[in-house]
């Protein structure tokens, strides 16, 4: 057989599958986790309202340029994660109060 043999290579990122690091996507992946989180875990209080819905907001609007300049599946996949999260915790902030709920009128 003449097929050249590839060598298992050591991936630099976690996320990355096809061997290349990829630090944008992975900041984008990170603070799309991140701020889901913080949005779904302060939905759970009606009090934080602002907190879960900005949160949520600025989740989503990440989650959706992620997903635009992502290169990997796990990225992906991640990414559609923090975003259901944030998502989640963006609705239910709305529901409770809303971006500017106490503030205006």
């Amino acid at each position: 057989m003449a097929q050249a043999m590839k060598r298992g290579r050591i991936s630099h990122s976690l996320l990355a599958t096809d061997g290349k690091p990829h630090p944008l996507q992975d900041a984008f992946v990170g603070a799309t986790l991140l701020l889901g989180a913080v949005a779904f875990i302060t939905a759970q209080f009606h009090s934080l309202h602002l907190i879960s819905s900005w949160t949520g907001l600025v989740g989503i609007l990440t989650g959706a340029y992620g997903q635009f300049i992502s290169e990997t599946t796990r990225e992906r996949f991640l990414l559609i994660i923090g975003l259901g999260a944030s998502a989640i915790g963006f609705f239910l902030g709305m529901a409770q109060g809303g971006l500017f709920g106490g503030f205006l009128g």
